[in-house]
This record gives C-alpha cells, sequence and structure tokens, in this order.
C-alpha cells in the first residue's frame, strides 16, 4: 500500500480540447492515497472532462497523467444493462474484475437490495439503479473512484451509502474524487473542496 501522503493520481499541465474547444487549460491536481477531494464548478467548467481524464478515457493534447491502481467511474446516469437483473449485472462485473458470483451478490446485500437481485435494472427506479450501480465498488475494490453527482436519485435512507463506500475506499488508502453541484454535500463528504474554474484547479476552498 502507498503511504497516506503519497500521490494516488497526479496531472501536470493538462490541456484537453473539446470541439476544438479549450476545456481544461494547464491543469495541475495531486489526490493523495486516502484522500476523498470534493469538486465544484459551474456548469461547463469541465468537472465531468476532468473526471474522464482521470479515469484515462480521454487523453489530453498536452500535460502528464499518472493514475495508480484500478479507476472506477460512476457518472450520471448508472451503467447497468437494462435488459439484465441486478444479480446479473453486478455478476458480470464480478467476472470482469476476476472474482466469483458470491462477491457480487454479497455486494447487493450490502446495498440493500439482495430482495431485488432478480429484478431487471429497465424495472427497479433510479435510486435502486444508483445503488447497485454503487455496489459495483464492493466488487472491484477501486484504487481511484471518480463520482459524478451520484447523490441524485437517491432517497434520504440511502444517502449515507455513499459516505461508507467513501469510506471504504479510503480503508484501503485509495482516494476518491467526488463532483457535486450541491457545495454542502461536497464538504461534508469529502477532506477538501477545489473549484474548477476557467480550465483549471483553484485553491482549496473555505467553506
Amino acid at each position: 500500500m502507498h503511504s497516506p501522503l503519497s500521490p494516488q493520481a497526479e496531472l501536470a499541465g493538462v490541456h484537453v480540447d473539446v470541439q476544438r474547444t479549450a476545456v481544461l487549460r494547464g491543469l495541475d491536481l495531486v489526490v493523495a492515497a486516502g484522500e476523498v477531494l470534493g469538486l465544484i464548478g459551474a456548469n461547463g467548467s469541465g468537472k465531468t472532462t476532468l473526471l474522464k481524464v482521470l479515469a484515462t478515457l480521454v487523453t489530453p493534447v498536452e500535460g502528464t497523467v499518472r493514475v495508480r491502481g484500478p479507476v472506477v467511474l460512476l457518472g450520471h446516469s448508472p451503467a447497468l444493462y437494462p435488459q439484465l437483473t441486478l444479480r446479473e449485472n453486478l455478476r458480470f462485473v464480478a467476472g470482469l474484475a476476476g472474482r466469483d458470483d458470491a462477491v457480487a451478490d454479497a455486494a447487493l446485500a450490502t446495498v440493500g437490495l439482495a430482495a431485488a437481485a432478480d429484478r431487471r435494472a429497465d424495472r427497479c427506479s433510479h435510486g435502486m439503479r444508483r445503488r447497485a450501480d454503487l455496489a459495483r465498488v464492493f466488487v472491484t475494490e477501486p484504487s481511484l473512484l471518480l463520482l459524478d453527482e451520484v447523490h441524485t436519485g437517491l432517497d434520504v435512507a440511502s444517502a449515507g451509502l455513499v459516505d461508507h463506500v467513501l469510506d471504504v475506499v479510503r480503508h484501503r488508502d485509495g482516494a476518491s474524487v467526488v463532483v457535486s453541484h450541491d457545495r454542502d454535500q461536497v464538504t461534508r463528504s469529502t477532506d477538501r473542496v477545489v473549484e474548477l474554474v476557467a480550465g483549471r484547479v483553484g485553491p482549496a476552498v473555505i467553506v
């Protein structure tokens, strides 16, 4: 394991263009192992693009990206196959991760979906699909977890599940980056908060 102060992810001088428009401009960011980093910014500021860079889904035109260990990105919409049951979805993920079916079943139980495990994803509420998506973290055990507005669609009873997932990653010396439009929510869930402005990460936000 890395020490708590060693970087889990490092971005230096990252520049990303989307349809010939500069979205990220010379961006620098370090996320330490064991850290939960909050990321805020106006709509269109590049928050989702930054998460995709950290997930190695977007390649910068300039700069360097170093990410240690496996990465999981949970986006605006739960990443489930609609025609499969929740159990089949999670077992598929477990197979890709080289883990057995029992791990998937246990993950569904952890997020409170054991009773709905055999329901097709397209017949589940958005909140249930979101919880099933969060269950992927227990199956894949990422070193870097990226959450893009995951609180959206969760009911009050399930809101604490996100914090539990973040704690699980932290206890393995992994790191998390949480994007949210809700400044109060992201402040409660993270160790520090930074703001994306004009394609760069500004100083830590004092809230």
